[in-house]
């Protein structure tokens, strides 16, 4: 899908035509359209199709009339009815005359720009439109980091109550999601580096002050998925060792309960043997007697397991 939208007297409109200072948004686009754009633009083929794919690496590279810049973006998919959070590529790729944005999916990191929730947006001001796309990006990656540890919480008050291999399995999910953010976080930070540096996307004063807050919201999202992360960890490790303490406490008391029912098992099989001379066979209180010296036993082995702590 290709959407052309372009600032005309502070309001965003769509257009049909490329024109100069015009946003080209390309979400999932078939191989049609981007042989269109690549077409209409001069833009590499294969640079129009990097961000599709999901392995791609986050980079900046620049060309003769043109810069790409990839960046990992925050996405919530569902697999198994259930949501887990990855990472997919966001490519902008910054012309002299407009700019294209290539994605996967409709994030809402592009939707909210389109929406009209973004202020002093304006397509022909590329430097601050790619500085507030990537500022953005970063709001994202704290917002579903926050709501990664809401639910990781929410998993730990279940394993409170009842340890279950289900809730393990989420807070391992949780785990990689914040392993992906980590890992693209960091990425995206090298990325920033390389763009400061650059001499093709040009840097105004008045954009100073949201730089250095993109800067600063990309270091406290990295902090976050750290500290998250070593949390998460903590708590997966201290839940696999109460598990296998519970495990260990219940085969315990198995065995315990095995040794005692041995004991009248072991007694009553002794005088099941068919022999003429069994002790007390011919009292008529023989039964009696066996009965109740393996219950006296058997009394004895649960004290002696019970001041062991075995029950």
């Amino acid at each position: 899908m290709i959407d052309i939208y372009k600032t005309t007297e502070g309001i965003l409109q769509r257009s049909t035509e490329i024109t100069e200072g015009c946003w080209i948004a390309m979400t999932n686009p078939s191989a049609t359209e981007l042989l269109e754009i690549a077409e209409k633009t001069g833009i590499e083929i294969d640079h129009l199709r990097a961000p599709l794919d999901e392995e791609e690496r986050a980079r900046i590279e620049v060309e003769e009339n043109y810069t790409l810049i990839l960046v990992d973006i925050p996405t919530l998919e569902k697999r198994n009815d259930k949501d887990r959070y990855v990472t997919i590529p966001l490519g902008i790729i910054v012309a002299k005359q407009y700019i294209i944005t290539v994605c996967l999916v409709e994030t809402p990191i592009l939707k909210c720009f389109i929406d009209g929730r973004v202020r002093d947006f304006y397509t022909y001001k590329k430097t601050r439109f790619i500085l507030q796309m990537l500022y953005r990006n970063a709001s994202t990656f704290l917002s579903h980091l926050r709501t990664i540890d809401r639910k990781s919480e929410e998993i730990e008050r279940k394993l409170h109550i009842s340890t279950q291999n289900s809730e393990l399995i989420e807070l391992l999910e949780l785990e990689k999601s914040l392993v992906y953010f980590t890992t693209s976080l960091r990425s995206n930070e090298v990325v920033f580096e390389k763009m400061l540096k650059l001499e093709t996307i040009k840097h105004y004063p008045e954009d100073e002050d949201l730089l250095e807050d993109l800067i600063i919201e990309n270091k406290q999202a990295i902090e976050m998925a750290n500290i998250y992360s070593g949390i998460l960890s903590g708590t997966m490790d201290a839940f696999a060792s109460i598990i296998s303490n519970n495990q260990n406490i219940v085969m315990k008391f198995l065995a315990a309960i095995t040794i005692v029912l041995s004991i009248p098992t072991m007694i009553a099989s002794f005088y099941g043997m068919n022999f003429v001379h069994i002790p007390g066979g011919g009292s008529p209180y023989g039964f009696y007697i066996v009965t109740c010296g393996a219950l006296l036993l058997t009394s004895i082995t649960v004290l002696v397991f019970r001041k062991k702590k075995l029950f």
